[in-house]
């Protein structure tokens, strides 16, 4: 498909979900401006119409992924018992369930910010912005019904983050290795059972 076949409105998505597959199929050094206009089929110079630069597109295919994200976290939400307990596990299920299908674009998102992030357009700021934090808020309703840790108001939705996370980024992409502590249990044996707020 070339250029000049693309309607508006359709080149920026196609662009983004080819960037998408970039990094699922080769990992964060198969993600380059020429290689997603080749994707999408077109011109290495189309690109430019949407996004400045490379770091442009990255921030919009962060944004994306956090989206995909939440949904995914939300689905095993909606699929899990009504139980504070077995919401905040299903939470965290779906946490690492993104972990294990998507592991570069898990790692995309959650590197530091790269330079030139003063470039990118302000629309695709404020989406990623907007993306990033709807997805730490299912994370925080999922924590709400718990007393807080240490008596700090956000210390048990940061504890079950730091938790899962941690988890995520050692093991989810290898749960039947064998670990320097030993065979690894599963994430529901170290959620700690948590007192609901009084």
């Amino acid at each position: 498909m070339r250029k000049d076949t693309h309607h508006h409105g359709d080149l920026r998505e196609a662009l983004i979900l080819a960037g998408i597959e970039l990094l699922d199929e080769g990992g964060i050094d198969a993600l380059t401006l020429r290689k997603c206009a080749a994707r999408a089929g077109v011109s290495h110079a189309a690109p430019a119409h949407h996004f400045k630069g490379l770091v442009s597109l990255k921030a919009a295919i962060v944004a994306r992924c956090y989206r995909m994200f939440s949904s995914t976290m939300l689905a095993h939400k909606n699929n899990a018992g009504t139980t504070p307990r077995a919401q905040l596990l299903a939470i965290c299920e779906g946490y690492l369930a993104f972990t294990r299908t998507h592991a570069p674009l898990f790692q995309i998102m959650f590197q530091p910010k790269p330079e030139g992030m003063e470039r990118v357009n302000p629309d695709i700021l404020e989406e990623l912005e907007t993306e990033s934090t709807n997805a730490f808020m299912i994370l925080r309703a999922a924590s709400a019904p718990f007393a807080p840790v240490g008596g700090h108001e956000q210390g048990t939705e940061v504890m079950v983050w730091a938790l899962v996370h941690g988890y995520a980024v050692l093991f989810a992409n290898a749960p039947d290795e064998e670990t320097p502590a030993g065979v690894l249990p599963e994430f529901a044996r170290i959620l700690p059972d948590l007192p609901l707020r009084k």
